[in-house]
Order: C-alpha cells, then structure tokens, then sequence
C-alpha cells in the first residue's frame, strides 16, 4: 500500500477509518425491498428476432428513452457500430448504474442489461426496449447486486 500512496493512488490514513467514514449527509443509495438490502436491480434482457440491430442513433433513441421511463439520470453515451450492416456495443452510463447494449444482427439477437440503484426501476424500462426492437421472444432475469446477508 505505501508504494501507491507514493504515487497518489490511495491515502496515506488507515483503510479501517476510509471504509467507515460516510459524511453525514452522505446519501446511501441502497434498495429496500421483499425485507432485503441489496445495491441495485440488474436486469440481464435477450432479445431473439429482433430488429433495428444496425441503427446506432435508434438504438441510442431508445435506450436514453428506457432511461428516463426508469426515472434514471444520464451521464453519457457511447456506442460503436462495427459497419454498414453490423452490429453495435454500447453503453449509457446513468448516475444509477449503466444500460448496456451487444447486437448480432446476422442472429437477430441484442444482449442487453440495465442496472440501476436508488429509486429507479429498470423494469419501466422493459416495455421500451420490446416496442424498440419488437423481439419475438425475450428472456428476462434479475440479479439483485450487492445483496446483504
């Protein structure tokens, strides 16, 4: 540890005080719910049959639209589309986590998650991601991260 707070990489105090300090008004964005703890909602989407896959300003249209249905504050975007007929990987970065998106337009197939903490929920997100790219079939699951026990 001395070697990197040398270089400014971590403080000089003591890591017990730096993981048990939160300053008072310090907000804890953890979620409440069915009586458990845990970080935040992380939805793991496949779309099979899908369409618009190539369309990197579609595809930006609508995950910034499942934002903001979810109640998720945007930070920034970034998408790249690998070519003409191609598919695209990308990333919007919320104040609650991050949307991210993988296409395979030659399988009509779109990996997606959406993770999100505080009083966002990412399953208003869902409708918008179906009307966007009308898969013939989804498979949703749900991860609830940093779960306490």
């Amino acid at each position: 540890m001395n070697a990197l707070a040398q270089l400014g990489m971590v403080s000089e105090s003591s890591r017990e005080n730096q993981e048990n300090t939160l300053a008072p008004e310090a907000k804890d964005y953890f979620v409440t719910r069915d009586r458990l703890q845990f970080a935040g909602t992380h939805l793991l989407i496949d779309l099979w049959g899908a369409e618009n896959l190539t369309d990197p300003v579609a595809i930006e249209t609508a995950l910034a639209a499942a934002a903001r249905a979810a109640n998720a504050t945007i930070l920034h975007t970034h998408l790249h589309h690998f070519g003409a007929e191609c598919g695209v990987s990308g990333v919007i970065v919320l104040a609650e986590s991050h949307i991210s998106i993988h296409t395979w337009p030659e399988r009509s197939f779109a990996a997606i998650d959406i993770f999100m903490c505080g009083a966002c929920d990412p399953y208003r997100s869902v409708p918008l991601i179906k009307a966007a790219f009308r898969p013939r079939s989804i498979l949703l699951s749900e991860h609830r991260r940093g779960l306490l026990t």
